[in-house]
């Protein structure tokens, strides 16, 4: 574990991903997963230290969990030892590499947060409070987590930083989630989003368009990642377009969350990150969200090259962006 005071504090659920093996589809591998939970792994292997606040089922699978967690540097303190079993996702990998996944979450731990489970506070070195995926909207963990995320708005001490990672099998009424995403992102001061996200929250927009439309809710900062596309960010200065670099796709699972927790990396090694949090992102210009966007995007890329959630280190991507 890293001795130094968490920089980032993330929020959210694991998952033990059921992977496809060379041997066919009824022969898998297990491996520990979650949106959050490999956001916080990829910015811990990138360098920020970084806190995961989690229920860890009671069955072996929990412990798997753990152990990857600890092994990968994350601060321990906020991982809550729950009753309940772990969360399941089965995956399914199309031709091209991208996955499917059919869930199996019905009282998982990950959704059951008790009271006084959460922290009263977060630590005193904390820049940011990123919150994200299935744990934003499963009850009754849910509304819990927003009322962390209100009280760290009235606080002004943290950036507070969204993913809303949509899985429309598992978060319940659809409904209910459109209108309760754009409250989350009423307290965001950065949201990321896929453009699949935002076909869901905001049907019939394009990801420019929809993009605007979150801006417009408040946050300095929003991003839309694109798959093969790219990627793209709104703010004050301006609306920024990259490329997503040229790779040989292994599979896509954990690719938006090592371009969530990349990016975090790079806010925080920017000194973006912390009190004031309006203030800090207001200066931020075109030239800085384009290199945030290629920093971002070519962590993803490493992703997608390994099978499963496998974010790179920090120097594999230093190597990374090194090539044309």
């Amino acid at each position: 574990m890293s001795e130094r005071e968490p920089r980032l504090v993330v929020v959210g659920e694991n998952v033990m991903d059921l992977l496809p093996t060379e041997h066919g589809r009824d022969v898998v591998r297990a491996v520990p997963g979650g949106g959050p939970a490999n956001t916080a792994v990829a910015a811990a292997r990138l360098g920020t230290p970084t806190r995961l606040l989690a229920r860890i089922g009671s069955d072996g699978f929990g412990e798997r969990i753990r152990e990857r967690l600890l092994a990968e540097g994350l601060d321990p303190a906020g991982l809550v030892a729950a009753e309940e079993p772990s969360s399941l996702a089965m995956a399914t990998l199309a031709t091209d590499g991208s996955a499917r996944y059919d869930f199996r979450m019905d009282d998982a731990a990950d959704w059951r947060w008790r009271p006084g489970e959460l922290p009263d506070r977060l630590p005193p070195g904390a820049g940011a409070l990123h919150a994200a995926s299935v744990a934003l909207f499963r009850e009754p963990g849910a509304s819990r987590i927003g009322e962390l995320l209100e009280r760290e708005r009235a606080r002004g001490g943290v950036t507070l930083t969204l993913d809303p990672n949509i899985r429309p099998d598992v978060i319940g009424d659809a409904q209910a989630v459109r209108e309760l995403a754009p409250r989350y992102a009423a307290l965001a001061h950065v949201v990321k989003a896929s453009d699949e996200d935002l076909a869901f929250l905001h049907p019939g927009l394009s990801p420019e368009r929809a993009a605007r439309e979150v801006a417009a809710l408040g946050p300095e900062l929003v991003v839309v990642t694109l798959g093969g596309r790219g990627a793209l960010a709104v703010c004050d200065a301006g609306q920024v377009e990259v490329r997503a670099p040229k790779v040989r796709v292994a599979d896509t699972v954990g690719a938006g969350d090592s371009f969530m927790g990349a990016l975090l990396h790079w806010l925080d090694r920017a000194d973006l990150l912390g009190g004031d949090p309006a203030g800090r992102l207001a200066g931020l210009t075109v030239d800085r969200v384009r290199e945030l966007l290629v920093f971002a995007s070519r962590a993803a890329a490493v992703t997608v090259t390994r099978e499963g959630a496998d974010p790179p280190t920090g120097g594999e991507l230093a190597s990374a962006l090194s090539e044309p």
